[in-house]
């Protein structure tokens, strides 16, 4: 194109006559022109900054750089040899970062495609940098699309870098001094730049939230954990508390997400984000959301230096699992240790107590993603059990209620154990070493699946229930309903022979009966089961007034009987 004719298409865009450029490029040359009162006549060299401001805005992307400079020196070498110039430039157009030929680095310089180059628009004119910083989108300003004539034999494919906030932070921008003529030769490069802009948005999150869960998502289970497409961060109370940009699209188009929780856009709370961890097959961990649609997540469990100070630096999940109770906590640490070994543990405790929800997470803190499989015991027929070869690798085998093997299948369970590479996990809601004194269970298994014990305690013996029944509650509503202080008090005084699981039965039933945005004592459906009409044995009895505080009423309560009964029993205890 020569120079005069590229002048009278500017001249007839801006006289409303029609163009083959499309909209974003004719927009900005009439901001060229009507805003920055540029001239398309008068070509003007590429600005570099000088070394003092180059050295002022690099500083102030630093941590941007670092973050971005491994995935961009792979896209450098992804394009190597086609003669691609990478740039990254800040939010002000200035070119913080470069890749390109060094053999070739006084014609790029002039060009404008070096480190400290300015692109902004109002100074370099119509450009990719310029235009992407502007639309806040990916384009391709090829050749004749730019307003300068010193920059038309260049071909300009850039596309946004936003914070963890959603604030424009950098662009990224693949360039060509010279290119085939079609701009469609140019997708190719647009899929690169916007590609490599999520993975940079993507490992800017992770660094910038290692004290936060984060959720990464896929609409498809294959590349979840390799190659997410989006993914959000959270704090304790589930709240979102950074995203990336594609993030937005794939939640909530209509409303801005910052702030929210994540309950509120989907069929999910903060407390089941450790069943999104490692350890579970892809497939199986779908996420719905409120609008109908269905999305993959992988979750990824706050790092130590998250964890309040003065308590134990839990890995994996498990520091989801419990709240203000030293005796979880010390469970917890205690499971933490173990975790990272290979000896066999037995998880013991009620049916209920998140059994289940422990042996997960202590897999979870292994660093890779060796599976989980579960055998339900229960379950288990007269054939031998189809483990896992030990070619498999080292994973865990999780199996769920070994109280429920009968001889012929105890037997059974031991020779497929033996050659098995899998660490293995069982629960029990007995006591199995009670059943092995009395025959009823084989002592070589016992010994073979319970190299240590972990012991749940019963809810009604936990000191964090204010905690759990808060978790527990903004899991069965989105809505932000809240417990009345009696709710509260009544929650507290039940016995929970059901554990967690009937709790969390129990709100979410209140949460449909509730009218309006507070729960009452009347919303609450009643117990399943009747108290025991007795009170505990001295120790329960003792365990149950700690978990209360010493409160001899709430005990009484909590128990099912009288405070009279409670003081009777204490003084018979003395």
């Amino acid at each position: 194109m020569r120079d005069t004719d590229h002048v009278q298409e500017i001249d007839r865009v801006l006289q409303g006559h029609a163009s083959g450029r499309d909209s974003v490029v004719q927009a900005s040359w009439r901001r060229c022109i009507e805003h920055y009162g540029l001239d398309p006549a008068r070509p003007s060299p590429a600005h570099i900054v000088t070394e003092t401001e180059l050295r002022s805005h690099r500083e102030q992307s630093e941590r941007l750089i670092a973050i971005a400079r491994s995935g961009l020196g792979a896209l450098f070498r992804q394009v190597a040899g086609q003669n691609y110039v990478l740039l990254l430039a800040d939010a002000k157009g200035v070119t913080v970062d470069f890749f390109g030929d060094g053999r070739f680095q006084a014609e790029l310089r002039a060009a404008g495609l070096y480190l400290g180059a300015d692109w902004s628009e109002s100074l370099a004119g119509t450009c990719g940098v310029g235009a992407c910083i502007y639309t806040g989108q990916a384009v391709t300003i090829h050749q004749g699309d730019h307003f300068d004539l010193h920059h038309t034999p260049l071909s300009c494919t850039a596309a946004p870098i936003f914070d963890t906030s959603g604030q424009l932070a950098a662009v990224l921008d693949l360039s060509l001094l010279r290119s085939p003529q079609p701009k469609a030769s140019q997708n190719l490069a647009m899929g690169l730049v916007r590609t490599s802009a999520r993975r940079v948005e993507m490992a800017n999150l992770m660094a910038m939230t290692r004290s936060d869960w984060v959720l990464r998502l896929s609409s498809s289970p294959e590349f979840l954990e390799v190659d997410p497409e989006a993914a959000i961060a959270l704090d304790g109370a589930g709240r979102i508390i950074g995203l990336t940009h594609a993030a937005q699209a794939a939640l909530s188009p209509e409303a801005p997400l910052l702030g929210r929780r994540l309950d509120q856009v989907a069929e999910l709370s903060v407390d089941d984000l450790p069943d999104l961890m490692r350890g579970r097959p892809t497939e199986d961990r779908v996420i719905r959301l409120r609008d109908g649609r269905a999305l993959y997540g992988h979750a990824i469990a706050p790092q130590a230096s998250g964890a309040p100070q003065g308590q134990p630096l839990l890995p994996g999940g498990l520091s989801s699992l419990a709240g203000p109770d030293p005796a979880m906590q010390a469970l917890l640490d205690r499971a933490a240790r173990l975790a990272a070994g290979a000896l066999p543990l037995l998880i013991r405790g009620e049916t209920g107590t998140g059994k289940e929800r422990l042996a997960r997470a202590i897999h979870m803190c292994r660093s890779d993603a060796a599976p989980f499989h579960v055998v339900d015991c229960a379950a288990v027929g007269s054939q031998p059990l189809a483990l896992p070869i030990p070619g498999d690798g080292r994973g865990t085998l999780f199996l769920k209620g070994v109280e429920d093997l009968d001889p012929a299948a105890q037997a059974l369970l031991l020779g497929s154990l033996a050659g098995c590479t899998l660490r293995v996990i069982a629960t029990t809601r007995c006591d199995l070493g009670a059943r092995v004194r009395e025959g009823r269970f084989r002592a070589d298994l016992f010994f073979r699946i319970a190299g240590a014990a972990l012991d749940l305690p019963p809810l009604h013996l936990r000191q964090d229930l204010d905690w759990l029944l808060d978790r527990l509650l903004r899991a069965a509503s989105a809505d932000g309903l809240r417990l009345s202080a009696r709710a509260r008090a009544d929650l507290k005084a039940r016995i929970w022979p059901g554990n967690l699981r009937e709790m969390a039965a129990t709100l979410q039933a209140a949460a449909l009966l509730a009218g309006g945005g507070v729960i009452d004592s009347d919303d609450l459906p009643p117990p399943l089961l009747a108290p025991p009409p007795e009170v505990a044995p001295g120790d329960d009895l003792h365990q149950v007034l700690a978990a209360c505080g010493g409160n001899m009423a709430l005990a009484a309560r909590r128990l099912g009987v009288n405070r009279s009964t409670v003081l009777r029993r204490l003084r018979a205890l003395r």
